[in-house]
Order: C-alpha cells, then structure tokens, then sequence
C-alpha cells in the first residue's frame, strides 16, 4: 500500500457502535475495516470522475457533429451481441436542422 500517514478521523460513538461487529464479522479491526471502506469510496469517486469525463467527451464529439445512432438500432445491436449472434452494427441516423 505505499507509506502511510496518521490521521484523526473523530466517529460518533454509535458509528463507532456500528462497525465494531461488521468489521469482526469479516476478521477485521475495526481500523482494517474503515481503511477498507474508504479505499472503495475513493475508488468510486474516481470511477464517477471518469464516467462525467467520458460523457463530457462523448457530448462534445456529438456537439462536433460526429455520429448519432437510434437508441433502438443500438439496443437491438448489444442485445444480438450480448446473446452470442452475428449483428450489424447500426448505421449513424441523418441530423435534423436546428432553427
């Protein structure tokens, strides 16, 4: 895990109350255990980053005028994938003119 750091994390004293048995159900200290919880909550933060970068990304290439596909082309599309069939990838769909 790299080096560490000492931190103070004050908890109420039912949270406290609440992780105690979790964390033994699972063969951990309660320390091991909050550790852990905080690791998976930084790693789905990251995660939320990236998937808000993504979409940021995707909607800039479509404001760039790159392809649009109907959403039931693409459905049907993963669903044949998804079951193991031969499918055709669906083909960009005309823009309309914005007035």
């Amino acid at each position: 895990m790299g080096s560490t750091k000492t931190t103070t994390l004050k908890l109420p004293d039912e949270l406290k109350t609440r992780i105690a048995p979790l964390a033994e159900a699972v063969g951990k200290t309660p320390h091991a255990w909050m550790v852990e919880a905080l690791e998976a909550q930084t790693a789905l933060a990251e995660m939320r980053e990236l998937f808000i970068a993504d979409a940021q990304a995707s909607a800039a290439e479509i404001d760039a005028g790159g392809p649009l596909y109907a959403a039931e082309d693409v459905h049907a599309y993963i669903v044949a994938r998804a079951s193991g069939k031969a499918a055709r990838r669906p083909t960009p769909v005309r823009r309309t003119r914005k007035r």
